[in-house]
């Protein structure tokens, strides 16, 4: 029987794509393993088990290494799935949900906070983020973009309001979904960051009441471990991901196949490896690394590219 390794989410306090993974772990009662990473670069015990993808958060079990919040999610609904963050009529919605928090709304979200931090916001995360995006962190731009981004802020807001708008608690029906996770995660960003979130919330009643709730869900119970720690489980471990073959892959990729995944938008280092397994919305690649030894990494499809290694 395989080894029984626990959750460990590779994560840090702010990062608004983490809190996300922590309302799953409080939603489904999950008990997991912190591991705290720094802000920026370098992080040099979690590389070796990504092989170079540096967004966050990371989940990490054993040698198996899920990279993306729509890939934890998933791997999280498989493992934990009651109860389900996918209510009968919307399990392809609330997936597609990510699409817009996680990029649009996300990115009038990021301009917002860190134009009206302005002149706070230390040069080494400016130059960090610069690397990540492979362009120009503009904070001038953002803070001269301030009325555009309160327009974009309350318009995002303003279709969270409509949903809510029959008095139900959630924004699918009578319990929290992956609907109300990904909606609230530029709320809590803008809470976490700015101190006027009740004012820019004052005209939405349902709005105020659902964050409210959502605040509330919890994280569940964590224990803390180092980054060398988690290193040393995956270089022990081997890696329990089952090959799966994808017979209606439109490019005729197979298990076996040497690529490159990266996502499609920013931090776009490639990551390469032989697949194992795929599907439409998973790639699951093996990769060996001087540190971390045999590891499987996994990614979600949409949002990333799949190139020939």
């Amino acid at each position: 029987m395989a080894a029984q390794h626990p959750i460990i989410l590779h994560h840090f306090p702010q990062s608004p794509f983490s809190e996300k993974v922590r309302l799953i772990f409080g939603l489904k009662n999950i008990a997991w393993t912190s591991v705290l990473i720094s802000r920026i670069m370098p992080r040099p015990d979690l590389m070796p088990l990504t092989g170079g993808y540096r967004r966050t958060p990371v989940m990490q079990i054993g040698a198996d290494i899920y990279c993306d919040t729509q890939c934890i999610i998933r791997e999280l609904e498989r493992r934990f799935p009651e109860p389900t963050l996918f209510p009968d009529g919307y399990r392809g919605l609330a997936s597609a949900t990510a699409m817009w928090t996680d990029k649009a709304f996300f990115q009038g979200t990021v301009n917002l906070i860190f134009g009206t931090l302005a002149n706070k916001v230390p040069q080494e995360f400016i130059a960090d983020r610069e690397k990540l995006r492979g362009a120009k962190f503009d904070i001038a731009a953002m803070t001269a973009a301030i009325p555009q981004m309160r327009d974009q802020f309350r318009a995002n807001v303003q279709w969270i309001e409509a949903q809510l708008a029959d008095n139900r608690r959630w924004m699918c029906g009578d319990r929290a979904s992956l609907c109300d996770i990904n909606a609230y995660m530029n709320v809590w960003y803008i809470r976490a960051h700015l101190p006027d979130l009740d004012r820019m919330l004052a005209e939405f009643p349902a709005t105020t009441a659902w964050e409210a709730r959502m605040r509330a869900v919890g994280h569940a119970t964590s224990t803390e471990m180092s980054t060398a720690a988690a290193l040393e489980i995956a270089t022990r471990a081997s890696p329990q991901t089952a090959a799966l073959a994808d017979p209606r892959d439109p490019n005729g990729r197979k298990p076996g196949d040497q690529v490159e995944v990266m996502p499609d938008d920013y931090g776009k280092i490639g990551v390469r490896g032989e697949i194992v397994a795929l599907s439409s919305q998973h790639i699951a690649i093996r990769r060996n690394d001087p540190r971390a030894g045999e590891v499987v990494v996994h990614f979600p499809r949409a949002g990333f590219l799949v190139l020939p290694a």
